[in-house]
């Protein structure tokens, strides 16, 4: 099984289409508080679609106890601000893909961490970054892709 862990997210609707990513690749979803917004709210709801019971969905306090309590054997922060590209990794069942909040990224603290590896997707030099649903699923079908699509038809 493979992971994404999303740090404090912003926007309902990115969240609630990654629930359905995850739902329908049997990816494991981790939410680090603070989010920024409610679990309940309808923008999360229709963008997971009827996809939340299919989802399997663990939530953090914070960073700290995110890093206590899960395990995985590799984490990957995804950054504009790596210089290794996700294509030179090979993916291996466990490993958690980590995404920062839509308007402001990882922080330095999270990047500078020794347990997480910061890649980055390929873009235009003068791109600013991807929406994070977007960015969530090519990385992940990139992963999938490594361990040859487990459990997927």
């Amino acid at each position: 099984m493979l992971h994404i862990a999303l740090y404090q997210p912003e926007i309902p609707p990115n969240t609630g289409n990654i629930i359905r990513l995850c739902a329908n690749t049997g990816a494991q979803l981790h939410l680090i508080h603070p989010l920024g917004f409610d679990m309940e709210v309808k923008a999360l709801r229709r963008a997971g679609l009827d996809y939340h019971e299919w989802a399997e969905v663990k939530q953090y306090a914070d960073f700290a106890q995110f890093m206590e309590q899960a395990e995985f054997p590799r984490v990957y922060a995804l950054t504009t601000k790596a210089t290794d590209y996700m294509q030179t990794v090979t993916f291996a069942a466990g490993d958690c893909l980590l995404f920062g909040p839509e308007t402001r990224g990882l922080p330095d603290d999270v990047l500078n961490n020794p347990a997480i590896h910061n890649i980055r997707v390929p873009m235009r030099p003068d791109s600013r970054s991807l929406n994070l649903s977007n960015t969530a699923a090519i990385v992940l079908y990139k992963a999938l892709a490594d361990l040859n699509y487990p459990n997927l038809l």
